[in-house]
């Protein structure tokens, strides 16, 4: 029955238990023994002696919708020991489409998902798009949030205007048809457009059918900067008056003026959680976000859509009023390089607005603009501006998860495009690098905040854990040698130290080398198999 056997390796199982040294015994998907099995017969054995075996990471936070479609085999999270990713976040997703609806505008307004224009949506529902996925046979599993865009944008279209009742009932019923389909829950992104219209009627009304469905509500919040406080007292608001299990994605502070709010920030979800309220929040070991160039804008001007903002930003009234609020801002244009573009402008990837501005010889203000209307949401951006204590105190708390917000990349493949965040490469190698030890945090600790902890979040049964019966979902690293080698200036890089990569029993990195193996599943809600 014994298929594979790890010999001699140090046993984190992600529970947060104290590591210990056993060898692992596979038969099939399972892991079917634990402890010390020397004489046991099997027809692989690995020696893993100096090595550390733990659960494959459940990377709770990412934007790998449409690249795991461009790209099946998942190099650049398969080689950081992702063995789930959850997509559908920030608002951000590619299902429903209802009958009539634009797919042009949704593609437009998830344009930051949308890195390989070959991609072809072959779906409508969110039940099509993951029997879609069930049938591409990617290297990783796969679960999904529902993105609040697409369920906004089918009732409300991309206007700004307040939801009726009767309105935010067809949003629930949508959202119902995908909760029952088999996703884990529901994302908003509440500084993007057309949700950022949402109104706290709608909000609650969304994160009542999430609860009434016993799934999560997770939040790109509205403000990370001089709103923050406020921003997180409006999630708190939503689940304590809906008891809706809730995620807070990438909890940080931006602008130097607001580091230390972080610390506000938890022990009021400590408050909340107090109460009886069930809040986490995810983070990725990072001092520099990644988003659309677009969410720097006022929301007013993207009313309408891509198109009609690309259009406003032509208009000299409009700029004088975007300029003036820009006065204001908490970021240096030095700060903000450009990872992605439109094809044909690629001479921009990896430059600061500065830098380009004093190319052009006209103001950094003004250029963001024009490329905003040269190109609209297809601009992303890698912006800096954090605090790296914030990140520490995130990481510490024990309500603390793991999500890159990064996405499955090919670096010689369509999505290996552009100067992507290193955190589409590098997240899981970086926690052990970086933090164990210096941050106050334990190698079980990353462990579980990676591992278990998520897959108790989501809910996910046998997963997450070493135990007998679970699935064998399996990372082996070098404790010594793990390391991020992607950078901001060369992101297209795998990491060190990372030897073996079980998905579902079979292996899928061997000595560091992907084997093309595509034993993913599409992972649904427990309710819905």
């Amino acid at each position: 029955m014994i298929e594979t056997i790890f010999r001699g390796g140090l046993i984190v199982d992600g529970t947060g238990n104290a590591a210990f040294h056993a060898d692992i015994a596979l038969s099939g998907e399972k892991i079917l023994e634990i402890g010390n099995l020397q004489g046991a017969d099997a027809d692989c054995v690995i020696d893993i002696s100096g090595e550390v075996l733990a659960p494959g990471f459940i990377d709770i936070h990412t934007h790998s919708d449409l690249t795991l479609i461009s790209n099946p085999l998942a190099q650049s999270k398969i080689h950081q020991g992702v063995t789930t990713e959850v997509v559908g976040n920030c608002g951000f997703g590619v299902a429903p489409i209802p009958s009539g609806g634009s797919l042009k505008d949704l593609r437009a307004a998830v344009a930051y998902l949308d890195l390989d224009p070959g991609v072809m949506w072959q779906w409508e529902t969110l039940a099509q798009y993951l029997d879609f996925m069930d049938q591409m046979k990617t290297s990783l599993n796969l679960a999904t949030l529902v993105g609040h865009i697409p369920i906004h944008a089918a009732v409300m279209g991309y206007e700004r205007a307040e939801a009726s009742a009767y309105q935010i009932d067809q949003m629930k019923e949508l959202l119902a048809q995908s909760l029952s389909a088999g996703a884990l829950g529901l994302s908003t992104g509440l500084n993007y457009a057309p949700i950022s219209f949402a109104s706290e009627n709608e909000l609650i009304g969304l994160a009542q059918t999430v609860a009434d469905n016993d799934s999560i509500f997770a939040f790109h919040m509205r403000d990370y900067a001089d709103d923050l406080l406020k921003s997180v007292r409006e999630v708190i608001n939503i689940a304590r008056k809906t008891g809706v299990r809730t995620q807070i994605s990438h909890l940080v502070s931006v602008g130097e003026r607001n580091w230390g709010k972080v610390s506000q920030a938890l022990e009021e979800i400590d408050q909340a959680n107090s109460a009886g309220a069930e809040i986490n929040v995810d983070v990725y070991p990072y001092i520099a976000g990644n988003c659309p160039l677009s969410q720097l804008l006022p929301d007013w001007t993207q009313e309408g859509g891509d198109l009609a903002m690309q259009r406003r930003l032509t208009e000299t009234l409009t700029r004088s009023k975007v300029l003036k609020v820009w006065e204001n801002s908490l970021l240096s244009w030095n700060e903000v390089q450009i990872s992605a573009v439109l094809a044909g402008r690629e001479q921009l990837i990896g430059r600061t607005i500065t830098e380009i501005s004093s190319s052009l010889q006209q103001d950094p203000a003004e250029t963001a603009l024009d490329l905003l209307a040269d190109m609209g949401n297809s601009v992303g951006i890698i912006a800096f501006g954090r605090d790296e204590a914030d990140v520490r105190a995130v990481l510490r708390h024990p309500a603390a998860l793991v999500g890159s917000d990064g996405q499955s990349l090919d670096p010689h493949g369509p999505t290996g495009s552009g100067s992507p965040h290193p955190r589409s490469y590098g997240t899981f190698p970086r926690l052990f690098r970086s933090y164990v030890g210096s941050a106050g945090i334990s190698l079980e600790r990353a462990v579980q905040i990676s591992t278990g902890d998520v897959a108790k979040k989501l809910h996910l049964q046998d997963r997450g854990v070493i135990k007998k019966g679970a699935q064998a979902d399996i990372v082996v690293f070098d404790p010594k040698q793990i390391k991020d080698l992607s950078t901001y200036e060369k992101p297209h890089q795998y990491p060190a130290g990372i030897s073996h990569v079980l998905v579902n029993g079979e292996l899928t990195v061997l000595n560091g080398e992907h084997l093309g193996t595509r034993n993913g599943r599409v992972i649904r809600k427990l309710a819905a198999q």
